[in-house]
């Protein structure tokens, strides 16, 4: 029977853009899938909407708020594992402390195995010596691990690099999602610095195969799917051979793209600095890992940046 044996999964930030991909990765993957529904989503019709359709599609919707403890821990009870997936960017919602409630009501509840909180980007612990303002994001999320720790709770840290829908499609140029217009793009420096790119789906589907997988249990999860892992050189040479000529291209030197922080808001110093650290210092491939997906999950088809790209074409 499906769902039987399976883990029951409570999505927090099922709505978001990740979020709501897990939320159908669960479903997809046969587990018994719960969606926090909050008070705080207001008059939002189109998060409204999405709820219902993931009800029809299966799905239980919980009532709970980060307002009211009990409410938490009440939902928190209903499940084996919680997955969070609320904002962790600044151009859109900024919230990764209030997982600091949730961590209280699973410690309080104390059924939950897993525990996979709002991750999903850069790893924070080799994020130490990050830049500010952008260093915030790492703090934060490692509060939170740190919380978890404290809390003694079994936990699953998910780190997928660049999502494609940021990074892939615009050729990662800042300001942009979609590719030139111009035929003219900028590479960061000498354009070789080693970056990994994933579809958010694929995200969504190697998160949920750790769940029940004791070989993640109170570790790491690296996506680093082979084939995506491509300097942003080599992005823009894909492109330029699915459309059949090459781009203008124009170099920004380290020094000049630091630079380009002065007058900018704190959303777009906090994206310079990521973005700094991910095609200037290669934050993403300098580093050794020991749990990799797709080594792992050999039977996941991930999608390449080849194919992301087509879509927009």
């Amino acid at each position: 029977m499906e769902g039987e044996n399976k883990s029951k999964v409570l999505v927090v930030g099922g709505t978001g853009y990740i979020g709501k991909r897990i939320v159908k990765a669960s479903l997809k993957q046969g587990h018994p899938t719960y969606v926090l529904r909050r008070p705080e989503i207001g008059l939002d019709i189109e998060k409204l909407q999405m709820l219902m359709s993931f009800k029809k599609r299966g799905a239980t919707l919980i009532d709970g708020s980060f307002s009211d403890h009990q409410s938490l821990v009440r939902a928190v009870k209903q499940v084996d594992v919680v997955i969070c997936t609320i904002s962790g960017v600044h151009f859109r919602s900024h919230n990764i402390l209030l997982q600091l409630k949730l961590v209280d009501a699973i410690k309080e509840a104390g059924n939950v195995k897993r525990f996979l909180p709002s991750e999903f980007g850069m790893d924070p612990a080799q994020m130490g010596h990050a830049l500010e303002p952008g260093r915030v994001t790492f703090d934060e999320k490692m509060t939170v691990r740190n919380a978890i720790h404290e809390a003694g709770i079994p936990f699953t840290y998910v780190s997928a690099n660049c999502f494609g829908g940021y990074f892939v499609g615009n050729l990662s140029q800042m300001g942009s999602r979609t590719p030139p217009m111009d035929d003219k793009v900028s590479l960061y420096g000498d354009g070789n610095v080693k970056a990994i790119f994933l579809d958010e789906d694929d995200i969504a589907t190697y998160t949920i195969k750790t769940i029940d997988d004791p070989r993640t249990l109170n570790k790491t999860l690296y996506l680093r799917p082979p084939q995506n892992i491509l300097s942003q050189k080599e992005l823009v040479g894909i492109w330029e051979k699915l459309i059949g000529k090459e781009l203008i291209k124009t170099s920004i030197s380290e020094e000049d793209f630091l630079a380009s922080m002065k007058g900018m808001d704190f959303v777009g110093q906090v994206g310079v600095g990521h973005f700094y650290h991910i095609f200037y210092e290669g934050c993403l491939t300098n580093f050794e890992v020991e749990l990799e997906a797709s080594s792992l999950y050999p039977d996941v088809e991930y999608t390449r940046v080849v194919d992301y790209l087509i879509r927009y074409m």
